[in-house]
């Protein structure tokens, strides 16, 4: 049984109450399974992609320039239908992810893979799941359901195995680590504070904002960013073009228009996934063959996923 809105699926509703979600335990719709399935292989995809441009853009000016072909994209899609716009303390939640998602998250990660390899970053960067699970079992009070919390653990001892054979070894220092685990933090903090904006405005919106938040934080790189899209090879900027459209302006919406029908957590579990799409799209696209512990590991995630999706009796 799912609750019930005033206003047009994915629409705003001015003066009316704010929109709802459905009722805990509801299953997902089609078109929400679909928003999952491109979130986390566009996400996935972007792994590849920051690996391929890394050499030519530093990691402020990469994030600044991703987050302004998004903001333009995803303007063009959102302002013509935007009726009304956050007033007042509305506007806390909205920058405070803006900041530290779409900027600190982007920005962390960024550096950090130039100081991790594959393995150590995608057994860091996976601990966010975790963090989302239990953020949202205490601040947006969806509780803790044994079968998340058993799938969850699964799929994470499949991302392990993936890491474990990824057949590299860290070199990177301490700082390398802290950055990859600031960036899950910053993550995990910014999916429940988005969860509340989704009742009133639609996830496009609840998206642009964040980027032109974030966007406006990376300012300070605009410099290097010019300097750097001037001095570097097409492939590399189209690589930062394709970067801000489909794993910043689309796959975030994608996201956040599954957050609105699902719980943070579940949602966030879905996640453990993309380390190994990250190995599919890298076998295809980079020709690196995956060891026989990723596929392994990737299918251990596919079965702790699917038991979050249990329900408990």
């Amino acid at each position: 049984m799912t609750t019930t809105s005033p206003a047009e699926p994915g629409q705003p509703s001015p003066g009316l109450p704010p929109r709802t979600t459905p009722a805990p335990g509801a299953a997902i719709s089609k078109l929400g399974i679909a928003a999952v399935i491109v979130t986390v292989v566009l996400w996935a995809s972007a792994f590849v992609g920051i690996r391929a441009v890394g050499p030519s853009f530093s990691p402020g000016s990469l994030t600044l320039g991703r987050l302004a072909v998004a903001a333009v994209v995803l303007g063009i899609v959102v302002l013509p239908t935007l009726i009304v716009w956050p007033k007042g303390r509305e506007w806390l939640p909205i920058v405070a992810y803006g900041v530290m998602w779409f900027g600190g998250y982007n920005v962390a990660l960024n550096a950090a893979e130039h100081m991790l390899d594959a393995g150590t970053s995608a057994m860091l960067i996976n601990v966010s799941p975790i963090l989302i699970a239990i953020l949202a079992g205490i601040f947006l009070k969806e509780g803790f359901p044994k079968w998340l919390l058993i799938g969850s653990a699964v799929a994470f001892c499949g991302v392990a195995m993936i890491a474990l054979g990824s057949g590299q070894r860290s070199t990177a220092d301490v700082a390398g680590v802290l950055l990859c685990l600031l960036a899950a933090v910053l993550a995990s903090v910014s999916a429940i504070l988005q969860k509340p904006v989704l009742r009133k405005f639609t996830a496009g919106q609840a998206t642009w904002f964040g980027i032109m938040v974030g966007a406006i934080c990376c300012l300070p790189w605009t410099g290097h960013l010019i300097s750097e899209v001037q001095a570097a090879p097409l492939p590399a900027t189209l690589g930062l073009v394709y970067l801000g459209i489909f794993p910043t302006a689309i796959a975030f919406t994608t996201w956040a228009y599954a957050l609105s029908l699902i719980s943070a957590g579940k949602l966030a579990a879905t996640t453990y996934l993309v380390p190994g799409t990250t190995i599919l799209i890298s076998w295809a696209v980079l020709q690196e063959v995956p060891t026989i512990w990723g596929l392994i590991g990737g299918v251990v995630c596919l079965v702790g996923v699917g038991l979050t999706r249990r329900r408990s009796r």
